[in-house]
Parts: C-alpha cells; structure tokens; sequence
C-alpha cells in the first residue's frame, strides 16, 4: 500500500513473518564427491567450539570452502545451531545482501531496505539476556579483503560462532577472539585415498605407485587432484599416460583439465584459473604491480626453496622495475624498486598465499606450490619467460658467494639452477637473442658443476658439464669460447674422480682443437696446456709434466706478465713436478723464490700464497725437516681457518696435511686426533662418499696399524673398501690402492702375534 503526503510518496511492504527456528540462510556448498576427513577438520571443531571466529586460511584450491561446507553441515544436521546462514562474502556489498537477507528471513525485515535489514541482523547476533537465547553460524566464505568486513564483523557471543574462508592471511584477520586455522595440501595418504575413491567410484583401479605418482606430481592440492581425476575418467587414460601428458612441459596446464562446463563438485574454475584473481588482487597491494613480476621470476626456481639473497639481488630489483604493470617488454621503467620493495612484493604475495615466505629461513625464505608457478608460467608469452630466466639466472649468480662457505646455502643455490634450467634452459644458451651484449651460456650453468664438484659431488659434476657441452655445442658451436669452456671443466672433474689418465686424455684433445681454433700463444690454450701438465704429473709423469710445464712458462708469462696468478701458480706446479721426480731440495728453493714473490705481489693471506705455504712445508718435511714441516702447516692451517673458514676444501685439505706430517714426524696421537676431527667435519661438509673423506679414512685405518692395531686397521679398511667399490668401482685407482692396504693389514695381522692372540 502507499501512504502519500504532499510531493513525497513512502512505499512500505508488507511486514513479513520471522522464519521459525531452526532456519537456514544461503546455501552451503555440496559436499564433494570423495571428500577426505583432514586434520584441519579436527582444528577447525576446536577452534569453534572455543566461541569467537574461526578464520580459515589457504591458498585457492586446498579446500577451504569444503571444510567450512562440512564443518556448518555437521553442526545443522547434529542441531547444535538454531540459525545457520552462509553468506559469499567475494565482495562487501555480497556481505550486506547476505546480511539483509537473513534479516529478511530470521527477523521479518523490510526487503525494501536492505542495509537497515543488514544492521538489524548484526544488531540481533549480539546477545541480549531479555531474548530467547539463539545458538547461531555465520558462514562467510572466500572474503576477498579483510576491509569488505570493516563494522561487518558478527559480534563475540557465547551462543554464537562465526567462520570465515579466505586466501588471504593478513592481521585484521587475527586477534579479537578470532582464531586462524590454516588449511595446508593433502597428506599423502590422503591424496591415495582420495584418487583411489574418485576412480573406484567409476569402476577404475590403477596401481598404488601410479596413484602415489600422480599425487606427488600434483603437489596433493585438492582441487588438483579432484580436476585431474575428472579428466583421466573422461578421457579414459591410465594414471601413467596422464603423468607423461603433465611432464610434457611444453603442455600448458589448462589443456590438461577439464573444461569449465564438465568439472567435478560444481566447481567454477580450474586450477588453471583459481590463482589469476589473487594474483589480480596481489598486484593491487602496495608496492602496486610488483608482486605479478616477483610470482613470475619465483615460478623459474625451486618450490621448495629460493633463498632471500637471490629474490633481492640487485637483477630482481632491475626486473620488477622494468615489469611493473603498464610497463611493455624491454621499456625501462622510470621508478627504482628497492630492496623494501622486493619485500613488499613477497608480503603481498604472501598474504595472497601464492607463496610462504620464511625470512627467518633464507636458504629456503620463499616457497611455491608447483602447479601456482606452472600457472603462472603458462600466462607469460614466450618471450617473458625467456627473459624472466635470464633474470632468475642473474640473480642466481650475484647471490652465488665466490667463496663457497655455507654449504647449506650452496645446495638451495643448485637446486635453484636446476628448476631453472628445467623452465627456462634453450635461453641460458641464446644469451644474444635477449641482449646483444651477451653471448654463449650463462655464468649460473659453469658456476653449478664448479659448486657439485667442490660439494664432493663429482658424478654429478661430470654429468653436469657434459650435458653443458653437449649443449652448447648444439647451440653455439664447437669451437665457441663456452663450449671449449665447458670442455674443459669437464676434463677437470674427469681428474678430480681419479681418472688422472682420462683427463690427461681429454686435455690433450682439447689442447689440439683450441690450438686450431685460438692458436698456440691464446691464452686460453696456454691454460689448458697448463691443466694438461698438471693432470700428467697427477698420473705419475713427472718428467712429461715439468717438461710442459717449462715450455709453456715462457709465452705464459709474455701473454699475462710474471706477476699474474696463472703464472705463479705455473711456476708453483712446476716446483711440485721438480720434487716428485726426486729433487726435493730443488722443490724446496723454487718454492722459497716464489713465495717471497708471491708476498710482495699478493700478500700472505691470498690462497695462492698459502698454498705455496703449504707445498714448501712438503718439501722441506721431505728433505728431513719433519718438525718444521709440522710447525709451518699448523701456521697455514690457522690462515686458511681465518681467510676462508673452516668448511673450505683448501682448509680441509690443510689439515689433511697437518695430519700426516705430524705422523711422519711421529706423533701417531695427534695425528689421529687430527684426523678423527676432520673425518667429522668432512663427513659434515662433503658427505660420506666424497674422495677427501675416502683419504681421511684410509689414513685413520693406516694409524690405527701403525698404533699396534694391525687387526683394527683390517677392519677399518674393509669397510671403506667396501663402499669404495660401490661409489668408485673395482678399478678406480684409489679402490686399487684400499684393496692392496687391506691385504697389507691383514697379513701384518696374521704374522703379528699379539695381533693374533686378541682375535682368538
């Protein structure tokens, strides 16, 4: 009816009748076809039943909406609730009409008026000791931003609870009574169990390690898993098929799930999809345009782990500044973007929950789900991608330290490198397509296999660099100065497995092509003629090696001067061939002439000039002067501690060194003790199948013999020997030398009677 006063008309409608209790508002999701009770199902009760807000929190795709569906069906069905309302709360003015019409419904408001209806609802959730007490749940699923709910929260009360979805994380989500529960990825058995029911529920059974697989391939996200089972049900394709089409990275994401129209459990998008709203949203959070650029160059590396210091480097800062929305391909962009900036950008992401982002973790500060940065990969033309490699690769290589301390860093580094080159590897290789001012095969590749090798990890060194040169060369050519490099890196790592005679070999071939292609007096070919003489004398030619050595020592110091690096470092090589052919005095002189040079041109704390050290100290242990040689390997032991730190290869080797000129000069208890404390640190830092330890090792057991415990020594030695042939094989030549001190103790152990009687 309408009541009209003079130019005004108030349209009134007619007073509606409160619902009766118990009473139902929106409707709560279906439940989805397999669904898995979870251990956030338990959090979840927990967190509601203690009164306040629930809050849960996730990224797209773990299955918030279904566990809040369950959790308010749980509680209708049960009747713990008289009034149960499911608001979707995307938007704020979503949130009102949810409001208004539970007013509608529950109190009998004005339809007409649907914010006055809106604040009478709140008004009513607040308890009131003169109304009959209600027992209420308020739903309010997938909040797009914690602001939409400013002056909209449901009031505490102790009849009352409250539960929110949302992707986000931020901290007006958190204190006030409300309580956080966040909403992880399917465990393992999980997943199984879930794929396991979708495809027995359509008379389809694939075998355990499949069903594993594809989990594992998934990343165990719910949606995932229920899209992916959709798609191998109607497509008619074993598990093992669907895992080959999902590896094919030249797939994109989206043509391996269904389609909108035909997925599971009503879902309205896919898992292709699901992300592109919080990366919309995400970018729209201060520092604006940078977190779309950030998720870009994070989706080329590890998803268990980038570290800190690569998404701050300075090439990450130069990228999000030339990416930033509105800015075009190549086109600079007039704004720096500061290492804040940086942060900003994983805080928006974070908050998101694109990413988890650990600052108290650096090796591992940021992490990815797989499928989010397959994603977000797939919406980058080509072109992007190629050049958000080659930033990730920069970033790479300026966060690399030259000095290999932290080996725990060194490992998230390579993993790193090699998500990298799996995303983005043809790019590492066309430096030039991208920038006219490089060419060949980025930096990180070499600085990966030099990083495995130094690691102790020298099988993966070696096949590393091999599939570096073949690489290359299929890119650039044989003779391009990468691919020789990667040649040559290659026969490097050869030799430091004990193929001494193998990378004499491929030095020699290298040394033949670079003098056709560079010529003899190129520097390069002078330094492969150097690694060839040292590889020689390595395989016992002293004599060839010295000889190479001097007739390269000439052009060598023409081409560089007498005071550069490669040059003292030849004479040093070549004072070291001098005294494995015999002449240890000789050795010991040249060494002497070269390290007074080496402390005027580099200093005594440069590693060339301890290193000369420490030869001199050989020499001069091996004229007779045990206790000298001791005395002046402690002091470099002692430098190299301070310089470079304790976990250096250098330093290790040092107290190698130390070890056994203490033994030789007699002092069989401090050598072992030596010894015994560096077998611990090796075994910590280079693991236990790396040569150094092998050699730490044998020498212990050696002692051990010496000590009078020739049966000990067998023992010890069949041991190593024992994992020598599994990690080296029979015929490596440091196996060979295990086998014949093995049988060395064991006869000493047999002809020695106390030996003898303590084994009776």
């Amino acid at each position: 009816m309408a009541i009209g006063y003079a130019e005004q008309v108030h349209h009134h409608a007619p007073p509606r009748k409160p619902a009766a209790w118990p009473h139902q508002v929106g409707v709560i999701p279906p439940r989805a076809l397999s669904f898995q009770h979870r251990a956030e199902v338990d959090q979840l009760r927990t967190a509601a039943d203690g009164g306040g807000t629930a809050v849960l929190t996730g990224t797209g795709g773990v299955g918030k909406t279904q566990l809040a569906a369950d959790h308010a069906r749980n509680a209708w069905d049960n009747g713990s609730v008289d009034v149960l309302v499911w608001i979707t709360a995307s938007s704020r003015s979503e949130i009102t009409d949810g409001y208004a019409q539970a007013g509608v419904e529950v109190l009998g408001a004005d339809p007409t008026d649907p914010e006055r209806a809106a604040r009478e609802f709140l008004a009513w959730l607040e308890p009131k000791a003169t109304l009959k007490p209600c027992r209420w749940l308020v739903v309010l699923d997938d909040l797009a931003a914690p602001a939409d709910l400013r002056d909209l929260w449901p009031p505490s009360s102790p009849r009352g609870r409250t539960l929110v979805t949302s992707r986000r994380r931020d901290a007006a989500l958190t204190g006030a009574g409300r309580c956080l529960v966040r909403v992880g990825l399917f465990r393992p058995w999980e997943s199984a169990a879930y794929l396991t029911e979708m495809l027995a529920a359509h008379g389809r059974a694939e075998p355990a390690d499949q069903i594993n697989g594809l989990a594992t391939d998934l990343g165990h996200l719910p949606l995932a898993l229920a899209q992916a089972a959709a798609y191998v049900i109607d497509a008619t394709l074993a598990c093992a098929d669907y895992r080959q089409l999902l590896a094919d990275r030249m797939r994109k994401l989206a043509d391996l799930l269904p389609e909108p129209g035909t997925l599971p459990d009503d879902q309205a998008t896919t898992v292709a999809a699901t992300w592109s709203l919080s990366i919309e949203r995400a970018d729209q959070l201060r520092p604006a345009g940078l977190a779309r650029p950030m998720l870009q160059l994070a989706a080329m590396l590890d998803p268990n782990g980038i570290p800190s210091t690569v998404l701050a480097s300075p090439p990450v800062l130069t990228y999000l500044a030339e990416f930033r929305i509105g800015a075009s391909l190549g086109q600079t962009h007039t704004q720096q973007v500061t290492g804040q900036d940086a942060v900003g950008a994983l805080s928006a992401l974070q908050r998101l929950n694109l990413i988890e982002h650990s600052p108290n973790v650096p090796h591992r500060a940021v992490q990815v789900h797989q499928l989010i940065q397959r994603a977000a990969r797939d919406a980058m033309p080509a072109a992007d991608r190629d050049v958000a490699g080659i930033a990730a690769a920069t970033a790479l290589i300026a966060a690399w330290p030259e000095t290999e301390r932290d080996t725990a860093l060194a490992q998230a580094l390579r993993a790193n490198t090699e998500a990298l080159t799996r995303h983005a590897e043809d790019s590492l290789y066309q430096l030039g397509d991208f920038d006219d001012e490089l060419d060949g095969v980025h930096p990180v590749l070499f600085r990966t296999g030099e990083s495995l090798g130094e690691a102790g990890q020298i099988d993966a060194a070696i096949k590393h660099m091999q599939h570096v040169l073949d690489t290359a060369g299929a890119h650039l050519g044989r003779d391009h100065a990468d691919t020789l490099h990667a040649a040559h890196d290659l026969a490097h790592w050869l030799g430091e497995s004990g193929d001494f005679a193998g990378a004499a070999s491929a030095y020699k071939r290298l040394l033949k092509q670079e003098t056709r292609a560079l010529g003899c007096k190129h520097t390069t070919t002078l330094d492969t003629g150097v690694s060839l003489a040292y590889w020689l004398m390595k395989s016992g030619d002293a004599v060839g090696a010295a000889s190479t050595y001097k007739r390269l020592l000439k052009p060598m110091t023409q081409a560089r001067g007498p005071d550069h690096p490669h040059v003292l470092n030849l004479r040093h090589n070549l004072a070291w061939c001098q005294g494995e052919a015999g002449d240890a005095v000789g050795a010991a002189a040249a060494l002497e002439r070269l390290l007074e040079q080496e402390l005027q041109v580099l200093g005594s704390e440069d590693p060339l000039t301890l290193n000369t050290l420490g030869a001199l100290a050989r020499w001069r242990g091996e004229v007779g002067d045990h206790a000298g040689a001791v005395a002046a390997l402690e002091s470099v032991v002692d430098q190299k501690l301070r310089v470079i730190g304790p976990d250096h290869p250098d330093t290790l080797s040092a107290r190698h060194s130390l070890g056994r000129w203490r033994a030789i000069a007699g002092d069989i208890a401090g050598a072992t003790a030596d010894l015994e404390n560096l077998l611990v640190d090796r075994l910590r830092v280079l693991g236990p199948d790396h040569p150094h330890t092998f050699a730490t090792r044998s020498n212990l057991a050696n002692l051990r013999g010496r000590a009078g415990d020739p049966v000990g020594a067998a023992e010890a030695t069949a041991e190593l020997l024992g994992q020598m042939l599994r990690v080296l094989g029979a015929d490596h030549p440091h196996t060979v030398r295990t086998r014949d001190a093995l049988a060395y103790w064991r006869t000493k152990a047999v002809k020695d009677p106390a030996a003898q009687q303590s084994t009776d």
